[in-house]
């Protein structure tokens, strides 16, 4: 299914796990988000990781084919990244992992990140305040704020409650928040939803059938 045809997906309350459901099955045939460099740059405004203003500018300076290959680069690290997430969801990462993750740091160190002071805020806070700034040399770029989503998942998330929703087809990774740490679905308008359903139906053939 054409990715213009549904918006992206973000379900994960993890910027990172946002990136890796760039890819799903929210009806019934599988939707790529990524699938070419038009593609990438609408999910990377959709997940409000790129300013409006470097979208526009990447895509009239850029050619297609370039950015037709950064895509194909997400995509490829999107792949990687799901394996390493799939192995090792539901318990906590330990140090071990850190040479696992060198493909992630190989790219961070590609980032041309700089910080700069402005104004802090007018209700009483600091005056000041050092603010992250990024320069987007090249089509290339735009992998950074991605790489950084991945790079605070492995940092700041605690493993033990990531988790891939229960739905028989459904392929969406989520962080559990809640309280209890019980989330079993992706959403409940998608999953959830069906679930209850399909639950519904199979009570009223078991009720049919006695």
């Amino acid at each position: 299914m054409d990715y213009r045809q549904i918006p992206a997906i973000f379900v994960a309350d993890a910027p990172g796990l946002d990136f890796l459901n760039s890819i799903a099955t929210p009806t019934d045939e599988p939707v790529d988000w990524l699938a070419d460099g038009e593609g990438l740059l609408a999910w990377l405004a959709q997940a409000n990781l790129v300013p409006a203003s470097v979208l526009a500018e990447m895509r009239s300076r850029a050619a297609p084919a370039e950015l037709d290959e950064v895509a194909a680069q997400a995509r490829t690290l999107r792949e990687w990244f799901r394996g390493f997430v799939g192995k090792r969801k539901g318990r906590p990462l330990d140090t071990v992992e850190l040479s696992e993750i060198e493909p992630l740091n190989r790219l961070l160190a590609q980032d041309d990140q700089y910080g700069e002071v402005v104004a802090g805020a007018v209700d009483g806070g600091a005056a000041l305040r050092l603010r992250s700034r990024r320069r987007w040399k090249s089509p290339a770029s735009l992998l950074m704020p991605i790489a950084e989503a991945l790079a605070r998942l492995v940092c700041e998330q605690d493993f033990t409650y990531v988790k891939a929703c229960e739905g028989p087809r459904c392929t969406l990774l989520f962080a559990d928040h809640t309280r209890a740490h019980a989330r079993r679905w992706c959403s409940m308008a998608i999953c959830g939803n069906r679930a209850k359903v399909a639950a519904h139906r199979q009570r009223a053939k078991v009720r049919e059938q006695g």
